[in-house]
């Protein structure tokens, strides 16, 4: 099992490496315009729940209906919840590159922000000191513009090729950000789906629809009750 489980996560390293980024800015204009369009139909003005991320959040080799985002919605559309999400999801997206990304994400308000960042830098061997620290300044950004935003913490992990060291150090990122920011905090994103051929797609790698389920499940176990307190 834990060698299915390592294998899967070596192959995952491959692909996340090889994804290049295939979304633009106009992507992300036309996710501002709807964003700021959305109302309930009693005319009040849905929250934002943002997902900043990386092929994982953005659905990669799915159609947009089945991302975990997607999912998420859904659910919050069932339950009648005041919530709009918008997929800030990049595939190929570095820690330092998400920095860069998330002034113009910011444009809009944000009441919920789900980070899941830094799988990328894992699989690329990248200092854990200076990904923790690109985290660090994408959090602080958001704060700083939105200071009574409610936040998780998707945590990632990485195949043990670089060494247990850095696979460990870089698996402690993201609950001690979480811990140090005061954010919720999702263990690991895959968990139940890493490494597990029927939930991934031909490439080994990303989720199939119904990994996605899964990953949505993962998120909303936690997310559901920072809704209930906004």
């Amino acid at each position: 099992m834990l060698r299915k489980r390592l294998t899967g996560l070596f192959v995952l390293a491959l692909l996340f490496a090889a994804c290049g980024t295939k979304q633009s800015k106009e992507n992300n204009n036309q996710t501002l315009d709807s964003a700021d369009q959305a109302t309930p139909s009693s005319g009040k003005q849905l929250k934002n729940i943002l997902f900043f991320g990386t092929s994982l959040t953005a659905g990669y080799g799915l159609d947009p209906t089945e991302a975990y985002p997607t999912l998420i919605q859904n659910r919050i559309d069932s339950l009648k919840m005041p919530y709009k999400v918008i997929n800030g999801g990049l595939s190929g997206e570095t820690s330092a590159a998400g920095k860069n990304r998330i002034s113009w994400l910011l444009k809009q308000p944000v009441d919920v922000f789900v980070l899941e960042l830094g799988a990328n830098d894992g699989l690329r061997g990248l200092p854990v000191a200076q990904t923790a620290k690109n985290l660090q300044n994408i959090i602080d950004s958001v704060k700083i513009k939105y200071p009574n935003v409610k936040m998780v913490m998707a945590g990632m992990q990485v195949p043990p090729n670089m060494g247990a060291k850095y696979a460990q150090d870089f698996k402690n990122i993201f609950p001690t950000l979480a811990k140090k920011n005061n954010m919720a905090l999702v263990p690991f994103l895959l968990d139940k789906v890493g490494g597990i051929p029927k939930l991934n797609q031909e490439d080994g790698i990303h989720p199939t629809a119904e990994g996605d389920k899964i990953l949505a499940e993962n998120v909303w176990v936690i997310l559901k009750d920072i809704l209930k307190e906004k």
